[in-house]
């Protein structure tokens, strides 16, 4: 009987650790996307999402508008649009984004591309050695629910970064999140293998 009671007080236990653990990134991941960004960053990363085909999908179009519209109102910002080509694509990440930006008026002086990458990571490790040495003040523009990690990484590469969120689209809302919460925490749990002790 005492055995079955403990059980549960552990039962209990983690799984309140649990709930407490998922409020907390909620939290964060809220926290980062209703932030504001500065005015006349010296430089966007505009991280890839997936293209259907040729086509960007709708999250992937919420960004390009998002940097669009951040470009327009602050004319020396440079972009970076970063993103390769994975399955079910017949282009670059990178190249679709910049035509879309190219669609809403961004002259192409303005745009980098970055064309390798396939994660998160590789987008801004990729995009850092693109960057003007003297550029300094950037901001990262993702969808919101990906502005909590995308920043952390961007910092862990030694780059002050602030974020600029693009709305998620509402059919996928569940599954980002949901996805972000597994990728949030393998981040957590990577970085703390790679520090030094």
């Amino acid at each position: 009987m005492k055995k079955k009671k403990w059980s549960l007080w552990l039962i209990a236990g983690l799984l309140l650790t649990g709930f407490i653990y998922f409020i907390f990134l909620n939290v964060k991941i809220q926290q980062y996307a209703q932030a504001k960004p500065p005015a006349n960053a010296d430089y966007l990363i505009v991280l890839g999402a997936k293209v259907n085909g040729s086509v960007p999908s709708l999250a992937l179009k919420y960004r390009i508008e998002a940097a669009a519209q951040y470009l327009r109102e602050n004319r020396k910002t440079m972009a970076i649009v970063s993103g390769g080509m994975g399955p079910g694509e017949n282009r670059t990440e990178a190249d679709a984004m910049k035509e879309g930006l190219l669609n809403l008026g961004i002259d192409s002086a303005r745009i980098m591309m970055e064309d390798q990458s396939t994660s998160t990571n590789e987008n801004i490790r990729n995009s850092k050695l693109l960057l003007p040495k003297n550029a300094k003040a950037g901001i990262i523009v993702t969808n919101d629910f990906h502005l909590y990690r995308s920043i952390m990484i961007a910092k862990d590469h030694g780059l002050e970064v602030s974020g600029l969120a693009a709305k998620t689209p509402s059919v996928i809302i569940l599954k980002s999140y949901i996805r972000e919460y597994l990728a949030l925490s393998n981040f957590f749990i990577q970085r703390n293998i790679q520090q030094p002790k």
